[in-house]
């Protein structure tokens, strides 16, 4: 029996979502929820290839197309894994059942069917990888959610029951999907809006315990691009296994003149396993060169690491001075001083044998 404790946020629509597959400077430290853009001008009745957004859009004209959903359950061996109340995160062995409640919002300006359902994603060096549509992989044929549709009235909130089942036969490795809540709406001229939000899914399936999460943080550099704007950089590689999702902050601290900084609130791409990413920070372009300690935390789950480093912000780099070879003319003085120190030599022993020879003055 799996005991279950409350999870999440309120219920929101897609706007402040950033693509999964970027490693960026980020104002919130979780990862962002799997949100699609609405696509317009379905007007054969196929589905585009849903492309990650930043917020559901309103339709050309008519009312607006916007839902939202959260995980309203988290499992209470999970309660300080941060992932675990956003998102579903678990380890199962086969033959296994979990359920997990979810909250679903419409978010239009009317009354909306939202559908219920999951699809395929995957993590790969881009990141979290959302399928098109309603494609289907492995663990979202283990997915039902009840009911399938709601109608929901602006504004209006549900409950949904999302029942995973994996089978005796499964093999054991990790699997991901997307729990989706779908509006749409046309506006007239047989143009269909559609916009989605989802929860994503990490299942790991496998005997025994779950297995370990792990990953290295590089060293830390520091450079100014050429707009002013300061960078700090590290090399983050996943060494466990399992795929993570990083956030965390940088701070900066005992600059010129004792100065630091506030945090600066940091997120990764999905990293999957043996995966790596570096990670890009961007701070103010007042930001003095440095030096600067830096220190660098990041996480995901329960999964903690940090790094420490000076970093410098660099100016203007000054080139190697530039030497000419000068070998041949300090051999060619050397022989011309050895010769006239021979001469030299010579002339005096020369003149010694002259003042010996001059014949004695008879008187």
């Amino acid at each position: 029996m799996t005991v279950l404790v409350t999870a999440g946020a309120p219920a929101s629509t897609a706007a402040g979502a950033v693509p999964a597959s970027r490693a960026v400077a980020h104002p919130e430290p979780a990862p962002p929820e799997v949100v699609d853009r609405p696509a317009a001008d379905r007007r054969d009745g196929r589905s585009r290839s849903p492309q990650p957004s930043g917020s559901a859009s309103p339709s050309p004209s008519g009312p607006p197309v916007s839902v939202g959903v959260r995980l309203l359950d988290a499992p209470v061996n999970r309660r300080d894994d941060s992932r675990a109340h956003k998102y579903i995160v678990d380890h199962v062995k086969p033959g296994t059942t979990i359920k997990r409640r979810i909250v679903v919002k419409n978010s239009s300006e009317v009354q909306r069917k939202v559908a219920l359902y999951a699809a395929a994603a995957a993590v790969t060096k881009k990141g979290f990888v959302i399928a098109p549509d309603r494609t289907e992989n492995e663990l979202s044929s283990w997915i039902r959610v009840e009911p399938a549709e709601e109608a929901l009235a602006a504004g209006e909130e549900a409950e949904a029951l999302v029942t995973i089942r994996v089978p005796r036969a499964a093999e054991a490795g990790e699997r991901y999907a997307v729990v989706w809540a779908e509006i749409s709406g046309t506006d007239g001229q047989q143009i269909r809006n559609v916009g989605r939000a989802g929860i994503r899914v990490y299942l790991s399936v496998g005997p025994g315990g779950e297995p370990p999460s792990g990953f290295e943080i590089g060293p830390l550099t520091g450079l100014r691009e050429p707009d002013g704007t300061p960078i700090v950089t590290a090399d983050v590689r996943n060494t466990g296994k399992r795929a993570l999702d990083l956030a965390g902050e940088l701070r900066l601290a005992d600059g010129p003149g004792g100065l630091s900084t506030d945090p600066v609130r940091v997120e990764a791409a999905t990293l999957p396993l043996g995966g790596s990413t570096t990670v890009r920070v961007a701070l103010d372009s007042r930001l003095p060169d440095g030096p600067w300690s830096a220190k660098l935390d990041l996480a995901s789950g329960w999964t903690k690491r940090s790094a420490n480093g000076t970093v410098s912000f660099g100016g203007t780099t000054v080139p190697a001075a530039a030497s000419a070879d000068r070998s041949s003319t300090v051999l060619a003085g050397g022989l011309v001083a050895s010769g006239l120190v021979l001469a030299l030599l010579f002339g005096l022993a020369y003149r010694r044998r002259s003042q010996q020879r001059e014949p004695v003055p008879q008187e």
